[in-house]
């Protein structure tokens, strides 16, 4: 959606008050303005929808064990933390971006990291990340859907969500399958620590969690 300037007069005293929230809520004054103008004629923003779809994500995730749900760096952005059983202790972070105009069908992007200096723990993980990206593209080549845009990097793994299909979709479906996949990835990555690295025997049940996933999941990403 396209911005243009626009000069608009305003008493200071109401632009101090603008500064205000807008410090508060950590964006800018020109997008809270063009939010309460939005909502004052109701229009529906791409912040809005994206606020909307992380509010739903937050409601699903609370009832979740071991996910934190981390303040907001912005509106196009939602955090969540997740802690794994391991020796070095690390912390999964789950980052969701949503952009504000769909790029076709993708409209926004996993990312998962670790904060670890540990280079074994780094190469588990790499080694994790591999075996997924496999996993993900066997069984989505099996159901002829479109294959996922993913990279590997040190310790991290990034994956766009692009729904398959050409059907609409509302914020609720989009919330309610970021959310379960996120789950079935976070269950994933346990289930491979647990079996200590050993892809034979961690396979099995990733393979059972993605299927499982596919099943239930109305709106595939």
């Amino acid at each position: 959606m396209n911005k243009s300037v626009y000069s608009l007069v305003l008493m200071d005293n109401v632009v101090s008050e603008v500064d205000k929230m807008a410090y508060e809520m950590g964006t800018s004054r020109s997008n809270l303005i063009n939010q309460i103008l939005a909502e004052y004629v109701r229009y529906t923003t791409p912040e809005m929808r994206m606020r909307a779809v992380f509010e739903e994500m937050e409601r699903l995730m609370q009832g979740v064990d071991s996910f934190q749900i981390q303040p907001q760096p912005s509106d196009a952005m939602l955090t969540i933390r997740s802690a794994l059983r391991y020796k070095y202790k690390p912390t999964i972070r789950y980052s969701v971006e949503l952009y504000r105009s769909s790029r076709g069908r993708t409209v926004g992007a996993l990312k998962v990291a670790f904060r670890t200096q540990s280079q074994p723990l780094i190469e588990m993980l790499t080694s994790f990340f591999a075996l997924w990206t496999r996993l993900e593209g066997h069984y989505r080549e099996q159901l002829r859907l479109p294959a996922c845009e993913s990279r590997i990097e040190e310790g991290k793994y990034i994956r766009a969500f692009a729904p398959a299909g050409s059907a609409e979709f509302t914020d609720q479906q989009l919330a309610d399958a970021m959310s379960a996949y996120i789950r079935m990835f976070d269950g994933a990555i346990k289930n491979y620590f647990a079996a200590g690295g050993e892809q034979s025997a961690a396979l099995p049940q990733m393979a059972k969690s993605y299927q499982t996933y596919l099943q239930a999941t109305p709106l595939l990403l």
